[in-house]
C-alpha cells in the first residue's frame, strides 16, 4: 500500500498541486497563530499530538470497507505532508522575473526560497547563486525526500511519522517567517530537526554522490557519518555541489534551472528504489 498510495500522491501533486490549498503548512498556521510561548517541550508536545490523532484514524479506519477507507487517508496525508506547491510558485516567479532582467522581483523571490538559511550578505553574483542552488537542493530534500523516507520507513504507520516531519518542518517554517530568531532558538525546533534529518540526509547524499564526482563526494559522504554537529543543511548541500560542479555557470536562470533538474533526478531515483524494494518484498 506504500508504494501504491506514493506513486497517487506524487503523480497528483506534480499535476495539480499549485499553491497552498493542499499543503499542511498552510493549514497548520492558524494553529500556530495562536502560539506565544516557545520552547523545546511544547514543541515536541505539539508534535506528538499531532501523530497521535493521525494514529488514532489510521486506526480506527483499520479494516473499513476493506481497507479502502484507510487507503484514501494514507493519500490524504501525503498530499497535505508531500510536495511544496507554494514553493513551486516562487521559483517560476524568480525564473520569470530573472529572465526579464527585473532584479527587485527576482531578489524578493529569492529571499522566498531562501528562508530557512537566508542569502548571504556583501557576496558576489557567483556565490549568491550557489546558495540559491543550496536552498532550491534543501527545498527537494525538506518537502520530497525526507517525506518520503518517513513514509516509507514507516510501514503500516508511515503516515504517523510523515505527519511528525510534516509538522515540525511547518513550525520551523512559519517561525522563521513571522517570529524573531531568538523566539524560533527557544522553540528547539532546529535542534529536534538536527536529529531527525541526520539519517535521511546521509541516504539522499549517497545519491548525490554517485550522480556527482565520486572520487570527491564519495570521502566527503564517509566523513559525514562520523559528523553528528555540522548542520545538516551543509552536510547535503555540499555533496549536492560536487554533482552540480560537472556542469558550472553564472547564470540567473540557468544556475537554478541545474540544481532543480539535478533534485527531480535524485528523487526519481530514489522513487524507483523504493520501488524494486517493494517487489522484492523488503518493503510493504
Amino acid at each position: 500500500m506504500t508504494l501504491f498510495s506514493l506513486l497517487l500522491v506524487l503523480g497528483w501533486e506534480r499535476l495539480f498541486k499549485m499553491g497552498e490549498h493542499w499543503q499542511l503548512d498552510h493549514r497548520l498556521e492558524p494553529v500556530f497563530r495562536q502560539r506565544r510561548r516557545f520552547s523545546l517541550g511544547r514543541t515536541l508536545a505539539m508534535t506528538l499530538l499531532a501523530m497521535l490523532l493521525v494514529l488514532i484514524v489510521i486506526l480506527s479506519l483499520r479494516g473499513l470497507f476493506f481497507g479502502a477507507v484507510q487507503l484514501l487517508f494514507w493519500i490524504l496525508i501525503g498530499l497535505l505532508c508531500i510536495g511544496a506547491g507554494s514553493m513551486r510558485l516562487h521559483y517560476h516567479a524568480y525564473l520569470k522575473a530573472a529572465s526579464h532582467g527585473d532584479e527587485n522581483a527576482s531578489g524578493a523571490m529569492a529571499e522566498e526560497l531562501t528562508l530557512i538559511h537566508g542569502l548571504p550578505a556583501g557576496c558576489g553574483q557567483r556565490e549568491t547563486l550557489r546558495e540559491l542552488q543550496n536552498a532550491l537542493l534543501w527545498i527537494n530534500y525538506r518537502f520530497y525526500l525526507a517525506p518520503l523516507f518517513w513514509f516509507v520507513i514507516g510501514g503500516a504507520y508511515g503516515p504517523v511519522l510523515l505527519t511528525g516531519y510534516a509538522f515540525l518542518r511547518a513550525w520551523q517554517s512559519w517561525l522563521a517567517k513571522h517570529r524573531t530568531p531568538l523566539e524560533r532558538a527557544h522553540s528547539g525546533v532546529d535542534r529536534v530537526l538536527h536529529w531527525v534529518d541526520w539519517l535521511p540526509v546521509r541516504l539522499a547524499g549517497v545519491a548525490y554522490a554517485l550522480l556527482g564526482h565520486g572520487e570527491r563526494a564519495l570521502p566527503a559522504w564517509f566523513a559525514a557519518l562520523g559528523d553528528v554537529r555540522r548542520p545538516q543543511y551543509q552536510v547535503l548541500t555540499q555533496l549536492a555541489q560536487y554533482s552540480l560542479a560537472r556542469d558550472e555557470r553564472c547564470d540567473s536562470v540557468e544556475t537554478p534551472r541545474i540544481a532543480v533538474s539535478l533534485a527531480k533526478k535524485v528523487s526519481l531515483a530514489l522513487v524507483v528504489v523504493v520501488a524494486l524494494l517493494t517487489i522484492y518484498g523488503t518493503l510493504v
